[in-house]
C-alpha cells in the first residue's frame, strides 16, 4: 500500500526499496539526506509506525503525534505541551511540515541540526519529560518486541542487521519519516507556482501584497519557499536564524521568563536573550496558539504584536526588523485570509501520513 502511495505522489524507489529523491512541488529543491542515514521507502514506512506508536513511551500511552497531530499539520493545538507524566513544557509545540529543510529544529538551540539527534530529546529528555523513556528503554524494547508488525518492518528498513530492533534503528527511522513529510500545495503555490490564478480570492492577493512590502517586512523573517529563516540544502550548511520579538521585558533591562530566555540559555550572551527561531508559516492557520510559548492565540493577535512593535517594545534586544507599522481593519483582515492561503490540505490529509494504526 504504501509504495502505491509514494508512487502516487512522486516518491520514486528502486527494487531494494532505496527513494531515488522526490518529485517535489514546484519551487521546492531536493531535501538533505544525511549520508549514514539514506532515505529508503521502508525506513520511512516502519518510521510512520514509530511516530504513531504509544508502545515508544514510558507506560505506553504516548507517541510522537500525542504532541504532533497531522489534521493540525503536526502540532498540538495546546499553548505549551504536555509530557507523557503530565510535565507541562515551556515552549509551544512545533510543526513538522518541511522539517528535513530546517537550519535549526527546535526554538533555541543553534547546534541541534540533526532530526537524528533532535529525536533523542523527545524520546530520552527528564527536565520536562516528554516521551519518558530514560529508565524504561528494556521496557519499550520488550513492547516492540511483542508486536508482530515490528519484525517485518525492522527487517526490511534495516536488512543488513541480524537484530535490528533497537532505540537507535528507531531514531533513524522516525527521521526518515519526518524527512518525507513534505507541504507545498497550498492555494498560494497553486497561484504562484502553478498559474491557477483561481486559487487565492482578491483579499487574499492583496493580504499576499502586504506580507511581501517593504511597510510590513513580513518576508525578512519569513522567507522563501517555506515561509521560515535559512533553509538547508543539499550541500549547504547555512547559519540560523533566531530573533527577539520583543513579548517580554520584565525588568527594563529585557529579561523573558527564567526557563525560557531563548538562545541565552545555550550561549550565555547577553544579547541572546530572548531570541527564538522564526518558524515556518506553512499551514500556520491550522497551528494556533502561536509564539514560542504560546502566548498570543490568533492570526489577528500575532498581527497586532507586530503592528505594535511588540507588546514590550521598549525591550533592549528586540530586533530591528520589528518596528511595527500602521494597518487598517480591512488590510489585517487582508492578511489573515493571506495566511488561511498557506494551508496545506493535501498534506494535512495525505494517506502517507495517516496512523497506520487505525487500520488492520
Amino acid at each position: 500500500m504504501l509504495g502505491f502511495l509514494l508512487m502516487a505522489s512522486g516518491i520514486h524507489s528502486t527494487e531494494d526499496g532505496a527513494l531515488l529523491g522526490f518529485d517535489l512541488p514546484p519551487g521546492f529543491p531536493p531535501p538533505p539526506t544525511p549520508g549514514d542515514n539514506p532515505l529508503t521507502e521502508a525506513k520511512a514506512e516502519l518510521g510512520r509506525h514509530l511516530f504513531f506508536d504509544t508502545r515508544l513511551s514510558s507506560d505506553g500511552t504516548f507517541s510522537c503525534s500525542s504532541c504532533h497531530q497531522p489534521v493540525h499539520a503536526f502540532t498540538d493545538s495546546r499553548q505549551r505541551a504536555i509530557g507523557v507524566t503530565g510535565d507541562i513544557h515551556p515552549r509551544n509545540t512545533m510543526g513538522l511540515a518541511n522539517v528535513a529543510y530546517n537550519a535549526s529544529l527546535n526554538w533555541a538551540d543553534p547546534r541541534l541540526n540533526r532530526l537524528e539527534e533532535q529525536m533523542e530529546i523527545p524520546m530520552f529528555s527528564i527536565k520536562p519529560v516528554e516521551m519518558g523513556i530514560s529508565g524504561h528503554e528494556e521496557e519499550v524494547l520488550t513492547r516492540l518486541l511483542g508486536e508482530p508488525r515490528y519484525g517485518e518492518l525492522f527487517h526490511e528498513a534495516f536488512p543488513e542487521q541480524r537484530a535490528p530492533i533497537n532505540l537507535e534503528n528507531v531514531i533513524l527511522a522516525i527521521a526518515s519519516f519526518e524527512r518525507t513529510l513534505i507541504s507545498g500545495s497550498s492555494p498560494y503555490d497553486r497561484y504562484v507556482y502553478w498559474d491557477d490564478r483561481e486559487s487565492l480570492s482578491d483579499t487574499a492577493r492583496r493580504g499576499m501584497r502586504l506580507f511581501f512590502s517593504n511597510e510590513l517586512a513580513c518576508s525578512q523573517c519569513h522567507s522563501g519557499f517555506n515561509f521560515s529563516g535559512p533553509v538547508v540544502l543539499p550541500g549547504e550548511t547555512p547559519e540560523p536564524a533566531f530573533h527577539n520579538t520583543a513579548l517580554y521585558d520584565l525588568d527594563g533591562a529585557g529579561s523573558y521568563p527564567e526557563g525560557n530566555q531563548g538562545v541565552i540559555e545555550h550561549t550565555g550572551i547577553a544579547e541572546d536573550m530572548g531570541r527564538f527561531r522564526a518558524p515556518t508559516l506553512r499551514n500556520i492557520a491550522l497551528t494556533a496558539p502561536y509564539m514560542h510559548d504560546g502566548s498570543l492565540p490568533t492570526l489577528e493577535a500575532v498581527i497586532e504584536h507586530y503592528a505594535a512593535a511588540g507588546r514590550a517594545a521598549q525591550n533592549p534586544w528586540k530586533s530591528s526588523l520589528v518596528s511595527g507599522f500602521e494597518l487598517s481593519a480591512a488590510e489585517s483582515r487582508d492578511l489573515v485570509r493571506f495566511l488561511e492561503s498557506l494551508t496545506d490540505r493535501a498534506f494535512v490529509e495525505d494517506p502517507r501520513f495517516e496512523n497506520p494504526w487505525d487500520t488492520p
